[in-house]
């Protein structure tokens, strides 16, 4: 870990997401304090049921980001399907429908991005399974603004492209399992 404190999660992921946050986002504690920004690949003609569906499992609060919201701790902010997250240099949210990247919007790279250059090496950033390249170029953003990079072991990802772009373009980043990950979240936030 770096010297830096902890000071935002972002995650990204895409076939077989809702397994692997099911082992992530439940394990934080009521009292966690970092907010945690979350990208999901979802058909952008559907409406996102993602944060109902987590809200239930966790403890702490969870709910669809809303443009412009100012951020807080201990809060999962998920995509809402068909706009990219960003995060804004005074520590709020905004939505965009700019054009999809990789064909995605939400795309993870876009979150990514945006939030290395807010949160620099505060940020710590997480790949989870998905069957494309997206997240491996923002993986590489948060690295080089100094954060801390992380992808799933794509042995145990439901799809491994999405880790396995991710590893290729940030090789230093670490490769855990959904339980380590799990635990690194929470053991981050307390330094």
């Amino acid at each position: 870990m770096t010297g830096v404190s902890a000071e935002a999660v972002v995650i990204g992921a895409s076939a077989g997401a809702v397994e692997a946050l099911s082992v992530i986002l439940p394990s934080l504690p009521a009292d966690y304090r970092l907010p945690v920004f979350v990208v999901v690949h979802v058909p952008p003609d559907v409406k996102s049921i993602l944060a109902e569906l987590f809200q239930a499992k966790c403890k702490i609060e969870v709910r669809e980001a809303e443009d412009k919201e100012p951020i807080k701790g201990g809060t999962a902010y998920f995509a809402p399907a068909d706009y990219h997250l960003l995060v804004e240099t005074d520590k709020s949210l905004s939505l965009s429908n700019d054009e999809a990247v990789l064909y995605s919007r939400p795309s993870v790279d876009v979150l990514f991005e945006s939030a290395a250059d807010v949160y620099g090496p505060g940020l710590v950033a997480v790949v989870l399974t998905g069957a494309n390249q997206d997240g491996a170029r923002g993986l590489r953003a948060v690295a080089d603004a100094g954060g801390r990079a992380i992808a799933q072991e794509p042995e145990g990802a439901y799809a491994s492209a999405m880790p396995k772009a991710a590893i290729a373009k940030c090789p230093h980043a670490r490769v855990l399992s959904l339980q380590e990950i799990a635990v690194y979240l929470q053991d981050v936030e307390k330094v």
